[in-house]
């Protein structure tokens, strides 16, 4: 009878694969590999490496860890290149999927460390929703690094982790923390191959979304999630990311509105305007805003548009303007004011209103 943490046995997959592409990692590896070795779950694991051409000696802390974790009985498979040149974390992440066996998947970059208990309760939760990335919440590395950042990825609320995808924030539940089913990856995925600068957690994401998954967070904190210069989120420019959520807006929520108000008149609303196609343009009825010099204005008028005459959208306060309202206004920036005026309203959020701040 094989006792719980034992090896898989002959012919019998691993329950979860622990996924991790490895690029040039030795600062933080042994307490990474650690926190694999002392999760608490009782199922059968495998720890499944893709070395994406490290240049340090990744390699051989991967190595000398190998031995303790298949002793404590965690298969350990190991792939990898030694390219000149890393071929990037999308491509890592499917290599290492694609030579795992476990049914279910956590993904883990080489700069984190995880809790305990994070994949036991992350698995519980996936097991009962099969069709969702299961995220978690998470400590940030060194303490007090992107406040506002770490505070809203803990802070959503369950409905939130749906209606806030077209922020800048990117996923609702951060690329390090998700756990899901194999088959249902499988049904979304694979990962965007396109190499540095490609945001492939947020293609990803937004493929998900399409397929109809949900997203769900375990309220517990299951992640030490480190932020230093060589983060691999840090390469991908905000004018690409800009671009994919103007896109994913208008695919995945203004078809559903027959016209709309962008709640801001001031330099992210027009951008907005600016970036949306003729037709999302259209369905523009107003800028709003609480700004009295630019309400006085009265109109934002598109001086780059084809169109003759010039479109000329009002600009109005907004208790004057009516919703469908796409909110251009950064969270947590106003001391509570915009947050105010929002619930003063009434709205239902996601019918009435989305995030595309």
């Amino acid at each position: 009878m094989q006792r719980p943490g034992d090896p898989a046995g002959p012919g019998q997959l691993p329950l979860v694969s622990v996924i991790l592409p490895v690029h040039n990692a030795e600062l933080w590896l042994d307490a990474c590999l650690e926190s694999v070795l002392q999760q608490d779950f009782q199922g059968t694991m495998e720890l499944s490496v893709f070395n994406d051409a490290s240049k340090d000696k990744s390699m051989t802390i991967i190595e000398k860890w190998r031995p303790k974790l298949e002793d404590s009985g965690i298969l350990v498979v190991i792939g990898g290149h030694e390219s000149p040149s890393p071929r990037g974390v999308g491509y890592s992440k499917n290599q290492a999927i694609a030579q795992s066996s476990g049914s279910y998947l956590c993904f883990l970059d080489s700069d984190d460390v995880m809790m305990p208990e994070r994949v036991r309760l992350q698995h519980e939760a996936a097991v009962q929703h099969p069709t969702s990335i299961v995220g978690c919440r998470v400590r940030r590395d060194p303490p007090g690094s992107t406040e506002r950042y770490t505070r809203w990825i803990n802070r959503l609320a369950p409905e939130q982790l749906l209606t806030q995808v077209l922020t800048a924030n990117g996923p609702t539940v951060i690329m390090p923390t998700w756990f899901c089913s194999r088959a249902w990856f499988s049904h979304v995925g694979p990962f965007d191959e396109g190499g540095q600068g490609v945001p492939e957690d947020l293609l990803f994401f937004y493929q998900h979304l399409r397929k109809g998954g949900r997203v769900l967070r375990v309220d517990q904190t299951l992640l030490l999630y480190r932020y230093h210069p060589q983060a691999a989120t840090l390469s991908v420019l905000e004018t690409t990311i800009w671009t994919h959520r103007v896109c994913f807006l208008e695919e995945w929520a203004l078809p559903q509105w027959a016209s709309f108000t962008i709640w801001n008149a001031g330099k992210q609303g027009r951008r907005l305007y600016r970036s949306l196609t003729a037709a999302s343009r259209c369905k523009v009825v107003a800028f709003c805003d609480v700004d009295e010099n630019k309400i006085r204005k009265g109109f934002y008028c598109y001086e780059e548009a084809q169109e003759r005459p010039k479109p000329r959208v009002p600009v109005l306060h907004f208790r004057a303007a009516r919703p469908p309202f796409v909110l251009c206004v950064k969270l947590d920036l106003t001391g509570g004011e915009f947050e105010e005026n929002l619930r003063s309203l009434r709205l239902q959020e996601g019918r009435d209103f989305v995030y595309f701040s």
